[in-house]
């Protein structure tokens, strides 16, 4: 069984020869390092998510020999917890390595109100600080960050060509012994849109499940997962508007699965009163969605979503700030695996009771007595198993 490590992580670029696509940006970044400080102190590097650029301060690190100092952005709404957290580190040398370099990671996240916002005291570190930082941003071009592009060095990162993430998932093909069909990878690269994290993530879903079906399963669902963020941010991040009774309308997924993304992702945006208020919305409109299905009374489909929706809207007592990392639901990957499993059992239980003359219904009955037989290579050949069927069987306690 291949390690669970999140190849991602493991495969991260670590020189900048490493990082395919940016060769402009990479000469931007040595001209800033080699001048500094007599230039700006900080580089903004800014472009879609999964292109690099978080990569690219830990290459930063290992080509200058520097000790980093890592900060998510979401982590400091208020003045007070970026001074606290950040100066320090920007007035103090390193022990170890030949200097320091600070990363601000996803620096969306950051308030610009003078009096609780992290923004401000931001651009006053950058003015005070001994050391280079780094900051990350998707989008940096909000009136917000007017000053912090005035004060940082701007380079953009743009999405990948699908050609650079087609070699690079040969190469971790390659590294971790697959043997995939090109045409998959170059698939893989295409539907990625630019998105070198999500194509290897995709990779390394097929290497786990030993199927390439779940490649589709991935690439189907990217789009609809998008449009489910959307309406996610939509409903924890804003106030009450008159959009929000049809947030869902434009979400191209079933009612059922969006009450799946709702629950998994309340308890990273709500918590105390907010968190129970969120969750009696979210009961309400199930049980509304209950009395529909078993009732057909399609009459409560309005008050389902209104729950929903502005029910779940409404328990927050003010908008939320800061950049929140949404998690897809983890019973619907349960529940998928487990039919995943089920397919493979009832697929060698059928080629059982053909081979035995034999019903289905007593191939399955005696499952729990023959799966030690069906391990064997000889058996696994003259029952014609596909490798997916061989590895489930193989796998059998």
């Amino acid at each position: 069984m291949k390690e669970s490590f999140n190849w991602a992580e493991k495969h991260r670029a670590e020189k900048f020869s490493d990082l395919r696509g940016h060769d402009s940006s990479v000469l931007e970044v040595k001209k800033f390092f080699s001048s500094f400080p007599n230039g700006r102190k900080a580089i903004l590097l800014h472009g879609p998510a999964g292109v690099g650029k978080t990569s690219m301060a830990h290459i930063i690190k290992n080509e200058l020999a520097l000790e980093i100092f890592e900060l998510n952005a979401s982590d400091f709404r208020s003045r007070d917890n970026l001074l606290a957290k950040l100066k320090p580190a920007s007035e103090q040398a390193s022990l170890f390595k030949k200097g320091k370099v600070l990363l601000v990671d996803e620096v969306d996240g950051l308030s610009s109100t003078k009096d609780t916002g992290g923004l401000p005291e931001l651009l006053n570190l950058i003015e005070e600080t001994q050391f280079p930082i780094i900051i990350t941003a998707n989008n940096i071009w909000d009136a917000k960050f007017s000053d912090l592009r005035k004060k940082c060095k701007v380079i953009n990162f743009k999405e990948l060509n699908y050609k650079d993430i087609f070699m690079i998932l040969q190469e971790i093909a390659k590294k971790e012994n697959l043997s995939i069909d090109n045409q998959i990878l170059i698939s893989i690269s295409v539907k990625s849109k630019g998105d070198v994290r999500a194509a290897i993530n995709d990779l390394q879903t097929i290497a786990f499940n030993d199927d390439v079906s779940s490649l589709y399963l991935s690439l189907d669902e990217r789009d609809k997962e998008q449009e489910i963020f959307d309406a996610l941010k939509f409903i924890f991040k804003n106030m009450l508007s008159q959009n929000t009774l049809r947030v869902y309308d434009s979400v191209d997924m079933p009612l059922d699965k969006i009450f799946l993304w709702i629950e998994e992702n309340i308890p990273y945006e709500y918590s105390g009163e907010e968190l129970y208020k969120a969750y009696e919305a979210l009961s309400i409109a199930d049980v509304f969605r209950g009395r529909i299905q078993s009732q057909r009374h399609w009459r409560f489909l309005v008050y389902q979503n209104i729950f929903l929706s502005a029910g779940i809207s409404l328990a927050k007592k003010k908008p939320k700030l800061g950049y929140t990392q949404y998690q897809k639901p983890s019973r619907i990957l349960k529940i998928w695996m487990s039919n995943n499993q089920n397919a493979h059992k009832k697929s060698v239980i059928a080629k059982y009771a053909v081979a035995a003359h034999c019903s289905k219904k007593k191939a399955a009955k005696e499952f729990h007595i023959i799966k030690n037989v069906l391990k064997k290579p000889e058996i696994q050949k003259e029952l014609r198993l596909s490798e997916q069927e061989i590895s489930f069987v193989n796998k059998l306690a």
